[in-house]
């Protein structure tokens, strides 16, 4: 079975890599990303980014050369999974749009011309509704998003791409999976940065036990390790399981408990207003990538029931939303990063 994966160089990439190199009836994998481990005889490519042929594809690029290249890359393949999702740069909607709407439909148009038999899809939390209470939501819980969420009005776009696709190529099997906050120690570097930008001080990131932890009044956390997420779409690959699946570790954690994971000595409670003005100031300035609609989607998303995934996959996470957050938070104060490859620049 041959396999290409986009975005396969991030964090959820990396992860899905390491498990398809264990799952016997894949036999090639095609890396596809707009930043790939270079192989020009000056490094040596790390594992597992070793057992995947690159290429370098920028999914915004709405060029004839692009598009040739992604249709050569997916040409053959028998299931594509589609990871690639931009976060960056955060002031430009526009770019954001280009590569995680328009990108995933060139993707999934590829996907049906280059012959694919199944497409596996990274959707969000973020597609749906609300919930007024902590209790967990299943796949059957309303797609509207979360209103004045970026992440979530793009995701939902993509589900929609999703369902126009089911509808044009019915013999291809389509699954969607829907996380929450996806983590891993191995990419805590690249979390820190894309999460906390320039807003924390690198001092306070080094350290085992930050001084103090703000939090949001009402926010909740519910997260997934890199690896378990990595372990479903291994079974879904595998077994060619369509539809839609949540994959969430079951602990919900408020401030006291994310201060406990943490090792934090205190918690800080600010309200979600001021909490939204200090955000907005802070994008605004540069300061952090963050810009002030992830507090939206924060406080909005659902608790996910990953009890679909633990009946027809047989999915159990190993790992709770505090143990992931534990191992997270320590490799961020120690510097811990996956030792990647050396990555072709964008511009080349």
């Amino acid at each position: 079975m041959r396999i290409a994966i986009t975005g396969a160089s991030g964090n959820v990439g990396t992860a899905v890599l390491r498990a398809l190199v264990e799952e016997p009836v894949v036999t090639s994998i095609v890396g596809i990303a707009s930043r790939v481990p270079r192989a020009d005889g000056s490094s040596t490519v790390a594992f597992p980014h070793d057992h995947a042929d690159w290429v370098r594809v920028d999914l915004g690029d709405d060029s004839d050369a692009s598009r040739d290249r992604l249709r050569s890359a997916l040409n053959g393949a028998d299931v594509v999974v589609h990871l690639a999702w931009a976060t960056a740069p955060s002031h430009d909607a526009d770019r954001l749009d280009a590569v995680n709407v328009d990108g995933t439909r060139r993707v999934l148009d590829a996907a049906a011309a280059g012959g694919a038999q199944h497409v596996v899809v990274a959707s969000s939390a973020g597609v749906y509704a609300p919930a007024p209470d902590p209790l967990p939501r299943d796949e059957e819980w309303a797609r509207t998003g979360i209103r004045g969420s970026l992440h979530s009005i793009q995701k939902l776009a993509v589900e929609r791409e999703l369902d126009r696709f089911e509808r044009a190529h019915p013999a291809v099997t389509v699954t969607r999976v829907r996380t929450p906050l996806v983590l891993h120690p191995d990419a805590a570097t690249e979390l820190g940065h894309l999460y906390l930008g320039r807003l924390v001080p690198p001092r306070l990131l080094r350290r085992d036990h930050p001084p103090v932890l703000p939090w949001v009044q009402g926010m909740r956390l519910q997260a997934v390790h890199a690896d378990d997420v990595a372990a479903g779409y291994r079974t879904i690959i595998a077994g060619r399981h369509p539809g839609a699946f949540n994959l969430a570790a079951p602990q919900v954690l408020d401030g006291r408990a994310v201060a406990e994971a943490t090792g934090t000595p205190s918690v800080r409670e600010v309200s979600p207003r001021a909490a939204r003005a200090a955000l907005a100031l802070a994008w605004r300035a540069h300061a952090t990538p963050l810009s002030p609609d992830w507090l939206d989607l924060a406080l909005g998303i659902p608790v996910l029931d990953a009890g679909r995934a633990a009946s027809a996959l047989r999915w159990t996470p190993r790992y709770g939303t505090a143990e992931t957050l534990r191992e997270v938070s320590t490799a961020v104060g120690r510097g811990r990063g996956f030792p990647s490859p050396p990555l072709v620049g964008r511009k080349v």
